[in-house]
């Protein structure tokens, strides 16, 4: 996975037989973090373990860009008050969702394998190119 906005990169093997890897762990909430406040937040694991899933279905060695993790109040106020799509209460800023993109696959594709999953929402962002996944309850939106 690559940050869009720090142009940070991080690759790494988070979970080796039935166990977390706390250190793994540890720099993936540091690299999920709100790089407007570098606020860091514990990541909902299961959010993690969607994306890992939908890109091993998605058959790519890209990696994921991401454009939003954790989001601080402040963050998501702001972006709320720039656009209509932004949720007053977001998942991004209980750390349990995260907003992606491939170049070499589609809005449509990864949203696929994203529902395939079928852990949590998942949201169609055609316009701005990006796929949101959450653990939250398991619902679809978005072309």
């Amino acid at each position: 996975m690559y940050s869009g906005r720090t142009g940070e990169r991080i690759d790494m093997i988070y979970w080796v037989e039935g166990k977390y890897i706390k250190e793994s762990i540890k720099e993936i909430n540091h690299f999920m973090r709100d790089w407007r406040t570098d606020g860091v937040k514990s990541m909902d694991l299961r959010t993690i373990d969607i994306m890992s899933a939908a890109h091993n279905l998605l058959d790519v060695n890209e990696p994921y860009m991401l454009l939003s993790g954790y989001r601080s109040p402040q963050t998501n106020a702001m972006l709320r008050s720039r656009s209509r799509s932004v949720a007053k209460n977001s998942l991004h800023m209980k750390g349990q969702a995260a907003d992606l993109r491939l170049s070499t696959r589609s809005v449509g594709q990864i949203a696929r394998a994203a529902q395939a999953c079928r852990g949590g929402g998942v949201g169609k962002y055609s316009r701005s190119n990006f796929v949101h996944m959450d653990c939250g309850v398991v619902r679809t939106w978005g072309r």
